[in-house]
């Protein structure tokens, strides 16, 4: 059981533990705790869950007085019984106990979520000398997401243990810290290409300047690493001069959201979260993003407008792989969240200072090297599945979706 106490009792004080299974229907919880009122006993713990319709009810309570544990076992199986329920009560002593040093939250995202890698994830918990205290589930699609909470071991062993064997597992696992911080305000940002939306900025632009094949080989290889990323921008933005400016308007309505994206930010920004975007790509199309989403902040690249016609030039400051950290530090201050409280989603390798210098780095439908490198991955076409990381649910999504502010 997990502890939702309610009074502190001491290890040698004799306890009950009352479990109840069966198919759920109203009235059960109620039921059976008018059962136990009349043996004047305290709640020491309470945990309930009810999957596909069946309920596990777990009551611990304190001893009743002398001479009344044989009436009230007999009470508690007469009710169940009349409730068409299965009843267990065990005897012992105190509450449960204490967890152990290191509190973490390992969520997984599986589509499917195996019985091998759940049981795989359940053993490398255990030999990173964890304890499984709950798993909820957090959603059932459009993935299966579920979260365990873990005690007993520190949080980025608990990582090292099990993050490097995801991929392996075929499945995406987080690990945070448990603890309060985790409902604290907090600031997301977002890389823009191939991650909140499904385009490359500077190849929509390469198209109609007919260079997108020359462009988008500059940009595969600058994605995977292997070039300097502000060289490359350069090199690429060189082959628009001469474009017209009202190129600008078709590119923004050309421009995709990523699946989830919008679910993503709206249930963010209702939770009270600010949101950023970075991006190597343009302000042009960056700021009619944070218009029409109503980011918090945003910050690209600026392509130079003269006449009417690109010249091939950016201007102001360079947004590259030092930029992007940069500048998730600047709009972690002007928002006053701590970067330990920051979250940076990217999939390329100019994302990963951002992604490494965040307290979560996702590395979002990604190239190996950030997969590798980020705190976690996620290897599914659906943005919203980055709220699970975050601990929260399908159906809370949905509900608040339902109740329009």
């Amino acid at each position: 059981m997990s502890a939702s106490q309610t009074s502190d009792v001491p290890t040698d004080v004799p306890t009950l533990l009352v479990k109840i299974f069966g198919k759920d229907r109203p009235g059960i919880t109620a039921g059976l705790f008018d059962t136990l009122a009349a043996y004047s006993v305290d709640v020491v713990d309470i945990e309930q869950v009810v999957t596909r319709g069946r309920i596990v009810l777990c009551a611990l309570v304190t001893h009743p007085p002398a001479g009344l544990e044989g009436d009230l076992r007999a009470t508690v199986h007469s009710w169940a019984d009349s409730m068409r329920l299965q009843t267990e009560i065990i005897s012992g002593h105190g509450d449960n106990r204490p967890r152990g040093h290191g509190r973490s939250l390992v969520t997984v995202l599986g589509h499917p979520l195996t019985a091998e890698s759940t049981a795989a994830i359940a053993a490398r918990i255990t030999g990173a000398g964890g304890n499984i205290d709950r798993i909820f589930r957090l959603a059932k699609y459009p993935v299966t997401a579920v979260e365990f909470a873990v005690s007993g071991t520190e949080p980025e062993e608990l990582r090292t243990a099990l993050v490097t064997e995801a991929a392996a597992l075929g499945v995406d696992i987080a690990v945070v810290a448990a603890g309060l911080h985790r409902r604290a305000q907090r600031l997301v940002v977002m890389d823009v290409d191939s991650t909140l939306i499904q385009d490359e900025v500077i190849e929509l632009f390469a198209a109609h300047a007919g260079c997108e094949a020359e462009v988008a080989e500059v940009t595969a290889a600058a994605m995977r690493g292997e070039l300097d990323f502000e060289q490359s921008l350069h090199a690429r933005v060189h082959l628009l001069k001469g474009l017209d400016g009202s190129v600008v308007d078709k590119v923004r309505s050309e421009v995709r959201l990523t699946p989830g994206a919008r679910t993503l930010i709206r249930t963010l920004k209702r939770l009270g979260f600010q949101v950023g975007v970075v991006s190597g790509g343009f302000t042009q199309v960056t700021d009619d993003l944070k218009e029409r989403l109503g980011l918090d902040f945003a910050q690209a690249n600026t392509l130079e407008i003269v006449d009417g016609k690109l010249t091939g030039r950016v201007i102001g400051e360079i947004v590259d792989r030092a930029g992007k950290a940069r500048l998730l530090r600047r709009f972690a201050a002007e928002a006053g969240v701590p970067l330990s409280q920051t979250v940076a989603i990217g999939d390329g390798a100019n994302d990963l200072d951002m992604l490494n210098a965040a307290g979560l780095g996702v590395a979002f439908n990604a190239k190996p090297v950030v997969r590798e490198a980020a705190h976690t991955a996620v290897n599914f076409p659906f943005l919203d599945t980055v709220l699970y990381l975050l601990g929260v649910t399908r159906e809370e999504v949905e509900a608040a979706d339902m109740h329009v502010d």
